[in-house]
């Protein structure tokens, strides 16, 4: 996908929620009467506005995509507060001017603010799904963190079991040295002893 053709999708958005709330100036105006049905096509306005502010959310964030709801709004609020002026006999729901204009202007604001709560329904959702994440990433690393701790346990009594290995070898090698020093020191008096003799022997001869 084209960068041209991404922002066309990123922006398609912004422009339908734009017409859409300049569409809902023709609910029952002398150009077009819906009747019973006003309800129904207020509602799909309503329901169109929500889809395209979750639609802004995911594409342009939160920060951003409120700015350009916000500008989208406020700028077809003045064109229909143009157009109500100066083509006051098709949208004349009452004979006062100014009220027509708040009229017509708290339509525009109210599929905006339809806008902003898809916005920030989706954005939400999407937090939650973050900290789903972030929950299960913090699971994992406790785990981990348990998982290392019981290895360097097992490592640490291995150290100690190898280190009185050593310690016992260390002893057992001193004993023998020592037992053996004996032996021959015991040996070498029993040698001397009689060797005094055996030159006492040869004396008395």
């Amino acid at each position: 996908m084209s960068a041209l053709t991404k922002k066309l999708s990123n922006y398609g958005a912004v422009l339908l929620i734009g017409v859409l709330i300049f569409a809902s100036n023709f609910l029952d105006t002398n150009i077009f009467v819906f009747g019973e049905n006003h309800f129904a096509v207020w509602f799909v306005l309503s329901i169109m506005c929500f889809a395209c502010g979750w639609f802004i959310n995911r594409t342009l964030g939160w920060q951003y995509g409120g700015k350009v709801v916000f500008a989208v709004t406020i700028g077809v609020s003045f064109l229909s507060i143009f157009m109500i002026t100066f083509f006051r006999e098709y949208f004349a729901s009452s004979e006062l001017l100014f009220e027509n204009i708040i009229l017509y202007t708290l339509r525009n604001i109210t599929l905006g603010a339809m806008g902003f709560f898809g916005m920030a329904i989706q954005q939400l959702l999407g937090e939650d799904r973050e900290v789903v994440l972030l929950r299960e990433k913090v699971k994992i690393l406790e785990e981990i963190r348990y998982d290392r701790n019981k290895e360097s346990e097992l490592e640490l009594k291995e150290a100690q079991l190898k280190a009185k290995e050593i310690m016992l070898e260390a002893q057992s090698q001193s004993k023998n040295m020592i037992l053996k020093k004996e032996r021959i020191e015991k040996e070498l008096k029993e040698f001397i002893h009689a060797e005094k003799e055996l030159i006492k022997k040869y004396e008395e001869l």
